[in-house]
């Protein structure tokens, strides 16, 4: 298992405007009355849709949009790629409902961080864990930004000239010669500046998005044509794709690709939170965190055994010097170790959460729409204060991404996200 790591930090955050707090305080009626959250729910009908009210279980289903099903309709800096991410709609939804500007919110598989960016962004103080080390090399940066003139000035600072000689020839087939040596010569300055204890804001968004330049299908990254970023393919693998498209490694820029990437994540502004806490570890095992002091919970945990994570980091462990091999990514062939490895994660979340808060756990249909893992979710909780609400599902129109995991939602071609909502008992 990997360590358990924790930063704070502290700077200062702008509050909300008079309108901003109306607003807050209007849709936080939820936390104190169960049923105000529900009846919100029920009523919701943002989109020109009502919302279907399914109450033939135990507990009762919301069906809708809830919100939109439209790309690149969030803050920017949310824009780096991560294999099985959610949109920043979904936090939002919940952050807006069932928190205060000041609150904790808690991700404890936080992937590229889209629930702590977007608490942050929203005046709450985010917590995140996960037990990949990537996740918050992609986190933290973000977290607490710094400005494109102090990235900038650094890229200007980093000995590119120096940067010569080849370690790696099989990255060849991703890189020419001149931005391989640039790249392998970036990666050791960070990493002996890490070693050094001297890696700082500025460093860390360097790395942050040059793990997300590394490969790619377009001009903007590091690479020739390849597979998104967040699936690198073997080197033996790519010889091959360059073989059938009859392409070789062009000359990049590598500060340049860094630069404007970092420009268009910050168009909008950096992000200052007032506070942090990051863990690297299992989502079961987060003693840093305090008894009773989240307010809400937004996650979306592994589902079963779909994503390889080790397959499709192996080139961003290798920038970070990280042993993919030892990364301990929790992936379940069988339904009932998920629900088991649930039911411990929920254990630690009944822990953190305190009463009156609440829990929304994300899940999908997987196997061909054949499983539905809310209701093992809820089978999870069944011995813990976590009393179920509902479970919210999101449906709308298809969307590139709502297949790429084998998940089949609904009929027609349709992409959904179920949401199972819990609140925090006494």
């Amino acid at each position: 298992m990997t360590r358990n790591h924790a930063t704070r930090r502290v700077t200062r955050t702008s509050l909300p405007t008079a309108h901003e707090s109306r607003q807050l305080t209007f849709r936080f009626r939820a936390d104190h009355t169960p049923g105000g959250f529900l009846d919100e729910i029920a009523r919701y009908a943002a989109f020109g849709k009502a919302t279907h009210v399914r109450t033939g279980g135990r507990t009762p289903c919301f069906i809708n949009e809830f919100w939109t099903a439209r790309q690149r309709q969030a803050h920017r800096i949310h824009e780096v790629s991560y294999r099985a991410c959610f949109k920043p709609q979904l936090p939002a939804f919940f952050i807006d409902r069932l928190s205060r500007p000041g609150d904790i919110v808690y991700d404890p598989f936080m992937g590229r961080g889209t629930t702590p960016v977007e608490a942050a962004l929203r005046g709450r103080i985010p917590y995140g864990n996960d037990t990949n080390p990537l996740s918050r090399a992609f986190t933290e940066p973000r977290i607490n930004s710094p400005t494109l003139h102090q990235v900038t000035s650094r890229l200007a600072a980093i000995p590119w000239a120096r940067f010569k000689g080849i370690e790696n020839e099989n990255l060849l087939a991703f890189y020419h010669p001149a931005v391989l040596a640039r790249i392998e010569g970036l990666r050791r300055w960070l990493l002996e500046k890490d070693r050094a204890g001297v890696l700082d804001q500025a460093d860390r968004w360097i790395r942050m998005v040059a793990i997300n330049r590394l490969t790619g299908h377009s001009g903007g990254f590091f690479s020739v044509y390849t597979l998104p970023p967040n699936q690198a393919v073997t080197a033996e693998r790519q010889g091959k794709i360059n073989a059938k498209r009859n392409q070789t490694p062009p000359l990049r820029d590598v500060p340049g690709i860094i630069a404007k990437k970092s420009r268009s994540l910050l168009s909008q502004g950096t992000v200052q939170a007032s506070e942090s806490l990051f863990l690297t570890g299992q989502s079961d095992r987060t003693g840093a965190i305090a008894d009773g002091t989240v307010t809400l919970v937004v996650t979306s945990p592994p589902f079963l055994d779909i994503v390889n994570y080790e397959a499709d980091n192996w080139l961003r462990c290798w920038f970070m010097g990280v042993d993919p091999a030892k990364v301990q990514i929790d992936r379940h062939r069988t339904v009932e170790s998920w629900q088991a490895f649930i039911a411990s994660t929920l254990a630690e979340l009944a822990r953190v959460t305190r009463p009156g808060g609440h829990i929304a756990l994300e899940v999908g249909e997987v196997r061909k729409g054949t499983i539905r893992l809310e209701d093992h979710v809820i089978a999870a909780a069944s011995d813990l204060p976590l009393a179920p609400l509902g479970v919210i599902i999101n449906r709308q129109k298809f969307t590139k991404t709502s297949n790429c995991w084998g998940v089949s939602n609904n009929a027609g071609g349709t992409n959904s996200n179920r949401i199972v909502v819990f609140r925090r008992e006494p």
